[in-house]
């Protein structure tokens, strides 16, 4: 197999770049999220899967480099499901999240919302972000449909309350100026979705909390199912979709604030370019914020074996098991 100097040699199923390293998670997470596996076609993608069955039975043609490889898995890990083997719907792939998702973060940052649209809007981006979570999921234990509706509607409802009171609780507050509410308002969304998204995760992945997640030694055999790494799974991602919205939903007003503030004239003046330079600046900030908020803990975790269940650590030599912690 040719290999160029640059390239570190190939390992399936194994990331490319070191993730005991944030920046080395983040460099693999930037391969996940690559908006430009959306178009990649069946062909091209049966192409990269048989490539990569070719390695494993050591029937690889003569030729094929590295880069190749790293390539052909790269399509792979962002289209197909690790746990079920399954192409996960395009809309809710992580590489789909930032160009599906900012139309949605546009319409929630928008100012002065009414009830209804601050509804809307809310209910929107809960059931993207629920359609993500599950498509996303560790799957190596079946999850009922009714768990999945459970999060869904805890979400929303969370989402929506939180949202609907704080506005409400800004236009009492008389003290302040029209001009502090409005800027104030557009805060909103965050201590919303935030807080809606840990519901969101809580209530969608409950069910491995009872039923525990699949642990597997150095040689990617399981080893049993454990509670104990199921909970580390959940409070890891919900962490990671508390960090994500904060430069979401916080940057963005504060620039378009600044920007509606010292660039008045000329935006009064150019009133229809206020919602694309809005729109530019909610999708700079949610595609280089994604990366790194999923970076923060590797996809596939580690778990010393004396942390977990006594019946696990007696049913391996190994000293630390692994486990999917989904996106």
């Amino acid at each position: 197999m040719a290999e160029s100097a640059a390239c570190p040699a190939f390992q399936l199923g194994r990331p490319r770049y070191d993730q005991s390293s944030f920046f080395g998670r983040l460099r693999h997470f930037v391969d996940i999220i690559d908006p430009s596996t959306l178009f990649v076609s069946e062909k091209k993608l049966k192409e990269c899967i048989k490539l990569l069955d070719d390695y494993k039975h050591d029937t690889l043609p003569p030729g094929v480099s590295a880069d190749q490889l790293w390539e052909a898995q790269k399509i792979k890990q962002a289209i197909i499901h690790p746990d079920t083997g399954e192409k996960i719907f395009m809309p809710f792939r992580m590489s789909g999240y930032v160009p599906f998702g900012t139309p949605i973060v546009i319409g929630l940052l928008l100012p002065n919302q009414t009830v209804m649209s601050t509804i809307i809007w809310q209910w929107l981006n809960q059931s993207h972000n629920a359609c993500v979570n599950y498509a996303n999921r560790n799957a190596t234990k079946p999850t009922p449909t009714s768990k999945f509706l459970e999060g869904y509607v805890g979400a929303v409802t969370s989402a929506v309350s939180i949202a609907l009171g704080l506005n409400v609780l800004i236009q009492k507050a008389n003290k302040l100026s029209p001009g502090t509410r409005m800027i104030i308002q557009r805060f909103v969304p965050f201590p919303a979705v935030a807080s809606a998204n840990i519901c969101n995760v809580a209530l969608m992945r409950h069910s491995e909390l009872s039923e525990g997640i699949d642990v597997l030694d150095n040689n990617g055999s399981v080893v049993g199912s454990s509670k104990i790494a199921a909970r580390h799974a959940i409070m890891e991602t919900a962490f990671t979709r508390v960090v994500l919205p904060m430069p979401i939903f916080v940057l963005p007003p504060i620039i378009m604030s600044y920007l509606e503030r010292f660039v008045l004239r000329f935006l009064q003046r150019n009133c229809r370019l206020l919602l694309p330079i809005h729109s530019v600046v909610c999708l700079v900030t949610f595609g280089l914020s994604l990366p790194v908020a999923i970076s923060l803990f590797p996809q596939m975790s580690q778990i010393e074996v004396s942390r977990l269940e006594p019946e696990i650590a007696m049913a391996t030599d190994c000293k630390v098991l692994t486990y999917n912690k989904g996106l």
